[in-house]
C-alpha cells in the first residue's frame, strides 16, 4: 500500500477520533480540546535538548512526530487546526510544513511564536488542555490533563482504526528488516553494539526514533529482562542472542523479540519449543477472550515446555499452581501496543476506568481487558535463568520441583523470549509480526 492509499484511510481515522473526542468532551463538561505536542527538556547545565518524544495524544490526530511545540486545536463542528511551529532560527533547520494528502483534512497554520497560540482557543468556551505542565500557562488546573477525560480517551484508544492498523503493519515490516540485519551480525560474530548498529541500518531509523531502547543481549545478558548495555566486544564464545527491538511508522510502534541459539543442543530445543507455544498463544487473541486467561494459558504451556526439556519435574498446570512457572517466567504475557510501546488503558474495565484485577500472584501483567476486534497486543512468552529468582526458589518448597543440573546447563545461555504483535479479530487473529517477516524474506 502506497502512502497515498494510506492517506485515504486517514480521513475515516480522523472522523473516529472526532466522534470519540466529542463524546468525551460532552461527558466531562468541556467545549474544546487543545493538545500540545510537547518539547524536549534542556540538559542540566547545558544548552542541548534531550531527544524529543512527541505526546502520544498529539500524534494520534496528525502524523507529526519530529517537530516539537506544535499544538492541535479541536472544537466540535469545526475542522481540526494544527499550529505548526516554525521558528526564525539560523542555528537549526526549521521543519518544513507537511505536504501529505492527509493535510487536506486539517488546517495547518505555521507559527513562530507559541505565546500567541492561545488566540486560537480563547473564545471556544471551557477548554481541556492535554500536554506537559510547562506549556499550560494560564490554563485552569482543573482543565489541565483532566483525569476523567484522559481515562475516556485512553479506554477508546485500545481499539485501532484501519489507518492505525496499517501504520502498525508498516512498523512491523521495518522491525523485521532490522531483526534480519542484526541476526546476520550475530552470525558473523559481531558484538552486541554491532548488532544494534546493523539493526538501525536495516530499518533505516535513528536510535532516538526507536519506540523504546532496544534490548540486544548475548549469552547470560539475555536473562536481564530490560538489559540496557551494548558490549563493544563479542564474548569469547557466542551461545545465544536475544533481541527485543521495534520500529515506528507515523508514530505507531512495533515491538518484536526473537531469540537465537548459536549451536544445537538443549537451549536450541528450548527456543524451538517456546516458539511453538508462542504461536499457540497467538491463536488465542480473538474477540471475547479475557487476556488474563491468555496469561494463565501461557504459564501452563510454558510449564509443559519446561517439563519437556527437563528443567522442571511438573506438568504445566501443577507448575502454575505451585508457583514454579513464575521462577522462570516472571513477567506478563503481553500488553497493549499502538502509539506507545506499552499503550495506556491496559487494566481498564470500562470507559470510566474501573480496574480489572490481575490474577492472584501475577502482579506484573499489564493487560487485563477483554479482547475485541481492533485491539493490538503483544504475545511474548519467555523462560529465563535469573539468579535472584532461582535463589529464592532454591530456598523454599519449589526447590524439589526443579532439576538444578539442567538449570546450571542453561544458565550460560541466559534466557529465551519470542514476541509477536497480534491484532484481535472475530475469528483468526492477524499476526502482524509473522506476516512482516514473510514479506521481507
Amino acid at each position: 500500500m502506497s502512502d497515498a492509499s494510506l492517506d485515504q484511510l486517514y480521513k475515516p481515522h480522523l472522523q473516529t477520533l472526532i466522534r470519540r473526542a466529542e463524546r468525551s468532551l460532552a461527558a466531562c463538561g468541556f467545549d474544546a480540546l487543545v493538545i500540545h505536542a510537547g518539547a524536549p527538556p534542556v540538559q542540566f547545565l547545558d544548552d542541548q535538548d534531550y531527544p524529543f518524544k512527541v505526546n502520544p495524544h498529539f500524534k494520534a490526530w496528525v502524523p507529526i512526530v519530529d517537530n516539537s511545540r506544535c499544538i492541535l486545536v479541536f472544537s466540535p463542528g469545526a475542522k481540526p487546526k494544527v499550529l505548526f511551529y516554525r521558528p526564525n532560527d539560523y542555528w537549526h533547520k526549521p521543519a518544513s510544513l507537511p505536504e501529505g494528502a492527509w493535510t487536506t483534512e486539517v488546517d495547518v497554520i505555521a507559527t513562530d511564536d507559541p505565546a500567541k497560540a492561545s488566540q486560537h482557543w480563547d473564545k471556544l468556551g471551557r477548554v481541556a488542555f492535554i500536554g506537559p505542565d510547562a506549556f499550560a500557562a494560564g490554563i485552569e488546573p482543573t482543565c489541565l490533563n483532566p483525569p476523567e477525560l484522559l481515562t475516556s480517551l485512553h479506554y477508546d484508544r485500545a481499539v485501532k482504526t484501519d489507518y492505525e492498523l496499517e501504520c502498525m503493519r508498516r512498523a512491523s515490516e521495518l522491525g523485521a528488516l532490522g531483526h534480519r540485519a542484526a541476526l546476520a551480525a550475530f552470525r558473523r560474530g559481531g558484538s552486541e553494539y554491532e548488532a544494534q548498529m546493523r539493526y538501525l541500518e536495516g530499518c533505516s531509523q535513528r536510535e532516538e526514533e526507536m519506540p523504546y531502547n532496544n534490548i540486544v543481549a548475548y549469552n547470560e545478558n539475555s536473562a536481564v529482562l530490560h538489559y540496557q548495555h551494548l558490549d563493544r566486544k563479542p564474548p569469547p564464545a557466542l551461545r545465544s542472542f536475544l533481541i527485543d527491538a521495534g520500529a515506528q511508522y507515523r508514530g505507531y510502534a512495533s515491538d518484536i523479540t526473537r531469540t537465537h541459539a548459536a549451536v544445537p543442543g538443549r537451549f536450541a530445543e528450548l527456543v524451538k519449543a517456546t516458539d511453538t507455544a508462542q504461536l499457540a498463544l497467538c491463536a488465542e487473541i480473538i474477540s471475547g477472550r479475557d487476556f488474563r486467561d491468555v496469561h494463565l494459558s501461557a504459564h501452563r504451556m510454558l510449564g509443559d515446555v519446561m517439563h519437556g526439556i527437563g528443567l522442571t519435574r511438573l506438568s504445566g498446570q501443577d507448575a502454575l499452581e505451585l508457583g514454579v512457572t513464575s521462577v522462570f517466567f516472571p513477567h506478563g504475557i503481553g500488553h497493549l501496543l499502538g502509539l506507545q510501546v506499552h499503550d495506556v488503558g491496559g487494566v481498564m474495565g470500562d470507559v470510566k476506568g474501573h480496574e480489572r484485577k490481575r490474577p492472584e500472584g501475577h502482579p506484573h501483567l499489564r493487560l487485563t481487558r477483554m479482547l475485541e476486534p481492533g485491539v493490538v497486543v503483544t504475545v511474548e512468552p519467555g523462560i529465563y535463568l535469573i539468579e535472584s529468582l532461582l535463589a529464592a526458589a532454591h530456598g523454599d518448597a519449589r526447590r524439589a520441583h526443579i532439576d538444578w543440573a539442567v538449570v546450571e546447563e542453561l544458565k550460560p545461555f541466559g534466557g529465551v523470549r519470542i514476541e509477536d504483535n497480534v491484532a484481535t479479530t472475530a475469528t483468526r487473529p492477524e499476526n502482524m509480526t509473522r506476516d512482516a517477516f514473510a514479506r521481507v524474506a
